[in-house]
């Protein structure tokens, strides 16, 4: 049975690495919000609509286009997994369209309590893609300040843990996930 995976967190909490882990394992692609909307940038006009859209909207707008391309792919019977900062929201709306395809949907959460830790992985980072931009520890740390995980998750995965044990975790959830049912 194909699964659909979420993997969201804050940004530098591990979410893009776990996340092409899951996809080697199941042997599907990862679509990355930040990339759907990096592919939006060079359209002048499109960009300048999005600039113009409250945050909330702009957001959506990215999570409409992976969902689009995720739904193309479970009825193709393949497993998708899914990159970005997702809430409430978007986890609700994610689980849905598992449900609608009838395919198993599991969220996992990437996060990081030392604030320290955190700002050491996001200045260590260079994503480097196109048309996107790298954020800044400043940025991070507001996102940080009114950030509320979403509550529906299936997994949570600590960035301060080490990356085997965190893959490991992932792994037998997703072995777990593959049984009948």
């Amino acid at each position: 049975m194909a699964t659909l995976v979420l993997l969201t967190g804050l940004p530098a909490t591990g979410k893009s690495t776990l996340a092409g882990r899951a996809a080697d394992a199941l042997g599907a692609p990862v679509l990355g919000h930040d990339w759907a909307m990096a592919g939006l940038r060079p359209f002048g006009g499109l960009q300048a609509v999005l600039d113009n859209m409250d945050r909330v909207e702009a957001r959506g707008v990215g999570w409409s286009v992976v969902w689009s391309m995720a739904r193309a792919q479970l009825r193709d019977g393949r497993s998708v997994v899914l990159d970005g900062v997702a809430r409430d929201t978007e986890v609700e709306a994610t689980r849905s369209l598992a449900g609608e395809e009838g395919v198993r949907c599991l969220v996992v959460l990437t996060s990081c309590d030392d604030s320290d830790v955190h700002r050491d992985r996001v200045e260590g980072r260079r994503r480097a893609i196109p048309h996107w931009y790298e954020l800044t520890w400043e940025q991070v740390a507001r996102s940080r300040a009114g950030w509320v995980p979403p509550a529906d998750v299936d997994l949570v995965l600590p960035a301060e843990g080490r990356l085997g044990e965190n893959v490991e975790r992932l792994l037998d959830l997703l072995s777990t996930a593959e049984g009948p049912g």
